[in-house]
């Protein structure tokens, strides 16, 4: 098991000490910084609070990089695509370290988030047959910057969304309507998302998604 240390944008109000944050960071099984980010599907809290602890976090985060403790950036985006992107550009972060986890928006904000050069990561919602919009931005996705997750307990796939919770084995019918989408042999799209995952994550061979 890994995880990675940050502080969600719906949780930028509470109480946070960014030395345990740091401590999180240092533990060999992390492997990544966030979720961080924005969620503009609500209204609280507040969003000029949750951009003031994203500046201050990825301010944080370089700082932490430049003294040797480089990890890529898991990114929270709930319709937020237009202000997050300058956020993120001129944190001074490399575009290709940070992964948009459980992508659910358009087609032209997916080409956005390409032209930047952010990996893109799917959920079960890309097989939900009411978010067609989210299938489509996962054509556009090239092999090398794809990848797919469960975002558990919560979005099951299709054919099991109504069992609850989700559960990361379910990330096996997520990965196969990928495939299928995008017209991929699935032993091939195994191999490909698998090698994202670890290539991004660091992570040792016989890991992935």
């Amino acid at each position: 098991m890994w995880f990675s240390a940050g502080v969600h944008p719906l949780h930028s109000e509470d109480p946070r000490d960014w030395d345990d944050m740091l401590a999180a960071a240092r533990h060999p099984r992390c492997v990544a910084w966030g979720e961080l980010g924005l969620d503009r599907h609500y209204s609280q809290p507040p969003h000029a609070v949750q951009r003031a602890v994203l500046e201050e976090q990825l301010a944080r985060i370089l700082r932490w990089t430049a003294d040797g403790l480089a990890k890529p950036v898991v990114v929270h985006c709930r319709r937020a695509v237009p202000d997050l992107l300058p956020v993120l550009r001129a944190s001074g972060l490399p575009a290709d370290r940070f992964v948009f986890h459980c992508f659910t928006e358009t087609p032209a904000e997916a080409r956005q988030v390409l032209d930047f050069g952010a990996m893109i990561s799917f959920t079960g919602v890309v097989t939900f047959r009411n978010a067609p919009e989210v299938a489509e931005a996962a054509r556009l996705v090239p092999d090398d910057r794809i990848m797919c997750e469960t975002d558990a307990p919560w979005l099951s796939p299709e054919p099991v969304r109504s069992e609850k919770p989700c559960t990361p084995a379910m990330v096996m019918h997520t990965a196969r309507f990928l495939a299928a989408l995008r017209r991929t042999p699935w032993d091939d799209f195994e191999r490909t998302v698998d090698a994202n995952a670890r290539r991004f994550f660091g992570l040792p061979e016989g890991t992935g998604r």
